[in-house]
């Protein structure tokens, strides 16, 4: 298997969006998410998921030339249009408008509407962050996951983030979670690999757990923690969805199906300002810090991440994305 600099994968992933049909800054801007999936090990979102942008770019599923159309509906409320493109390209657009904002008012909304999906959440509350504000963001999906005690699927995996500036333009704190159990890719590839999910993850067509990756795929996945995640995945649904004006879980097509109507989905961001009510804050954060860190073996959310330089692909998948 080839191990890849990271540098090879923006290249590579910009030409191939490029050659099917992205404007040049688009593909620029979804290429930079992939390394940086690639580049923190998150490799569901990162080259795993090219070969089904391009093969939606031929389609038009997803439309890779769109302008974003950024308004600001209120002092407060930033808001892009994704007009059913790349969600990088419409968040990239917006980010700058919405930190006018968050600086005006102490506290801002930024919601992302009809757009492909945005694959890593974390992508994008990371970059809030490093602006300096804390970022926290809600996507939704296509519907996999069942309510606790049913098997109808109803809502994504949903996805939330939160992202904590330090004070020197990094990040002090950062998560990006599904409010399933496990996101969907996971259930995939140990299909594709041939072995087994642990229970918890899944059920079967029938609401019966099950270990078998293929009787998931068939069924639904649950929610992390049972009626919490469930809760949580409902926030997300009602956030991504209604307050962008984009579509329910319910009604998206499977995220890599080369053919279909567009995703047109949503995502809602939230920007605070630390300063606003208080000077406190890098205290408070600092004591959660000294706290955690004087517990063997515990580290905050984000914390101490590696980071790849360059990554393995497998040869297959390596050889297709060269092709395309």
């Amino acid at each position: 298997m080839p191990n890849v600099t990271l540098d090879e994968i923006e290249k590579t992933a910009t030409q191939a969006l490029t050659r099917h049909g992205c404007e040049p800054w688009i593909a620029t801007e979804v290429a930079r998410a992939i390394r940086r999936a690639e580049e923190t090990g998150n490799i569901i979102c990162g080259l795993y998921y090219l070969e089904s942008y391009c093969l939606q770019l031929d389609s038009g599923r997803v439309d890779g030339t769109v302008e974003p159309e950024v308004t600001r509906p209120r002092p407060a409320a930033v808001k892009a249009d994704a007009k059913y493109g790349f969600a990088q390209a419409a968040f990239s657009r917006a980010l700058p408008e919405a930190i006018k904002s968050v600086v005006e008012s102490g506290t801002a909304s930024l919601a992302v509407a009809h757009a492909h999906t945005c694959t890593s959440l974390g992508y994008f509350t990371e970059q809030i962050a490093r602006a300096g504000y804390i970022g926290i963001g809600f996507t939704n999906a296509s519907p996999v996951v069942a309510a606790p005690g049913g098997k109808q699927r109803i809502i994504g995996t949903n996805p939330i983030a939160m992202s904590v500036p330090d004070d020197n333009n990094g990040v002090a704190l950062h998560f990006d979670c599904s409010t399933s159990a496990v996101a969907l890719g996971k259930i995939t590839m140990a299909k594709a690999a041939g072995t087994s999910i642990p229970l918890g993850w899944a059920v079967d067509t029938h609401g019966a757990p099950t270990t078998d990756p293929e009787a998931a795929l068939a069924g639904a996945l649950v929610s992390a923690g049972e009626y919490k995640g469930w809760g949580f995945g409902l926030m997300a649904e009602l956030l991504a969805a209604g307050m962008t004006g984009s579509v329910n879980s319910l009604d998206v097509g499977g995220l890599k199906l080369a053919e279909g109507p567009p995703h047109g989905l949503g995502q809602f961001y939230m920007l605070f300002d630390t300063t606003t009510y208080t000077d406190e804050f890098p205290r408070r954060l600092q004591r959660l810090v000294e706290a955690v860190d004087a517990d063997p073996g515990a580290r905050l959310p984000g914390q101490n991440r590696q980071l790849h330089a360059s990554v393995t692909v497998e040869d297959d998948l390596w050889q297709r994305l060269q092709t395309i």
